[in-house]
């Protein structure tokens, strides 16, 4: 139970959490709160795996686990899968992973519906503590044609994930027109 866990920390180090607060949680928790953890030994790669596994060079069992949390393959190539997850994330390996999990062949999956899971965590932390929090679970993803990693929400409940600005003005009056700041992501980049 996260919101258990979370409640105890904050005690634990003498924190406040006070409405409208907002809690960033890596992934990585909730997955293993949430069982997402597969032992690779416990799996056999099909026929489709072990043709990507021969392009991309990455272990069959693996690539087994990523077709199966993704939708399509969007880019393979040595060392390179690039798919979209059933979330809709474009991501390296699905978002599967193999830090931070004990276990030299177990990997993490990305939790199944990560909103579902920020919204249950704000609800423990309610019953727990008493006070309306918003939750964003974040995770690391690589960018197109950049260097480096940064944190992305891939599960938010408590709050507006976008401030969509389209139809205000700006300094000059015009009116905005495409404007919609993903602030759930900046907050955890």
């Amino acid at each position: 139970n996260l919101g258990n866990i979370l409640a105890a920390a904050i005690s634990k180090n003498s924190l406040e959490l006070n409405t409208d607060d907002i809690l960033v949680i890596a992934q990585k928790i909730v997955s293993k709160s949430e069982n997402r953890l597969v032992q690779l030994s416990e799996i056999r790669p099909s026929k489709e795996a072990l043709a990507v596994s021969n392009i991309t060079l990455k272990d069959a069992r693996l690539v087994e686990l990523i077709l199966r949390e993704s939708r399509r393959i969007v880019r393979k190539s040595p060392h390179v899968l690039i798919t979209e997850t059933h979330h809709g994330f474009i991501c390296a390996n699905a978002g599967i992973d193999q830090s931070n999990v004990e276990g030299e062949h177990v990997v993490s999956l990305l939790p199944e519906d990560p909103d579902n899971s920020a919204r249950r965590i704000c609800e423990e932390i309610a019953q727990i503590i008493g006070v309306r929090v918003a939750v964003i679970i974040s995770d690391t993803f690589g960018r197109a044609w950049r260097e480096g990693q940064v944190n992305f929400a891939i599960g938010v409940s408590g709050m507006d994930p976008i401030l969509d600005y389209r139809g205000s003005l700006d300094r000059q009056g015009s009116v905005l027109k495409t404007t919609s700041i993903a602030a759930a992501d900046e907050l955890v980049g």
